[in-house]
């Protein structure tokens, strides 16, 4: 399917990531689409801000799928079936050595948050013919465009968010005992992490639960990182593999669902809260969304929630939804 629209690749050199701890890139790719009929004369387009899930950056976030349309594809579905308007969709990458992020600032990693409410967000709205700002994203995405939004209602009037990380005790405690293992085995993160960059194969399961944990602990509960020296706090003693009652709190803090009571009143400022998850999600990230549902009906959050028939992979199809409530959500 040959797009009508155009994707323009910006090199966007960063002031906010160049001494970030890790030396990651501060140079990134942003990937922006225009609708076919973009004009920088008409009264702006709604901008949404696509925020990748773990493991992926924004270039893996649109990858050609052959049993699957890409989010450009669905979006111009939608116009064509008159279900949605022309919008602009920006694509950010904030990948790094922990394997994704989560869309905080991290003095382990660095100051990501910042990065796209200081930097991108306003870059954007100078450059194109923005009318409204939205958040957009799935599981750790999800996460960031949940929690960014009830921070920011001002910069952000609409908020989307499939299987989002929410309800820790049931979508990451139950990895513990596996990532102790794995890195008490290696001697440590810094060895482990060091040897997992090292490795041909990267897809192991054992890995990619491991790196998730630690790169949650880089995110909830870090440390100073230095060059190869990870810092990070570990919800768990690496001797024991006893849940350290402290850290761990530190990381429910920054769950959704006990963070909403802080931000109620900034939810209740946006014109779309809308989320979903499918009721098989592997991560069991539908207990979740729906505490964080029933959390705003408590506190009189106007919002949509909606479960699926599905697991946490391959949804691509739930944008056909989100696209099309984030349009209406701004243009009514």
């Amino acid at each position: 399917m040959k797009l009508k629209g155009q994707i323009k690749i910006i090199k966007f050199k960063s002031k906010v990531l160049e001494n970030n701890p890790l030396k990651d890139p501060h140079e990134r790719d942003l990937l922006v689409y225009l609708p076919e009929k973009y004009s920088g004369h008409s009264r702006g387009y709604p901008t949404i801000f696509l925020l990748p899930s773990f493991g992926n950056n924004n270039y893996s976030t649109v990858n050609n799928n052959p049993f699957s349309l890409t989010i450009y594809q669905i979006l111009e579905n939608l116009i064509q079936g008159n279900k949605c308007g022309e919008m602009i969709i920006v694509i950010v990458n904030c990948f790094n050595k922990f394997g994704g992020s989560q869309y905080l600032n991290s003095k382990a990693i660095g100051n990501y948050r910042d990065y796209l409410i200081k930097e991108i967000v306003p870059y954007i709205n100078q450059k194109y013919n923005v009318s409204h700002n939205a958040l957009l994203g799935k599981s750790s995405g999800g996460y960031g465009a949940v929690t960014i939004g009830m921070q920011y209602p001002k910069i952000f009037k609409s908020i989307a968010a499939h299987s989002f990380d929410s309800a820790f005790e049931y979508c990451y405690l139950p990895d513990f005992p596996l990532a102790f293992k794995m890195l008490k085995k290696e001697g440590g993160p810094e060895k482990w992490l060091t040897n997992f960059w090292n490795k041909e194969n990267k897809n192991e399961k054992n890995d990619i639960v491991t790196l998730n944990i630690l790169s949650m602990a880089a995110h909830y509960s870090p440390k100073e990182s230095n060059g190869d020296k990870v810092g990070v706090n570990l919800p768990f003693d690496l001797k024991t593999g006893e849940l350290n009652e402290r850290i761990w709190n530190i990381w429910k803090s920054q769950d959704p669902i006990n963070m909403i009571k802080r931000f109620k009143n900034n939810l209740k400022n946006v014109n779309l809260l809308f989320f979903d998850c499918g009721m098989n999600d592997e991560f069991n990230l539908f207990i979740g969304a729906k505490v964080f549902s029933e959390r705003c009906k408590t506190f009189g959050i106007n919002h949509e929630y909606l479960q699926y028939d599905g697991g946490h992979f391959n949804t691509n199809f739930r944008y056909a939804t989100s696209l099309s409530k984030i349009y209406n959500s701004i243009t009514k």
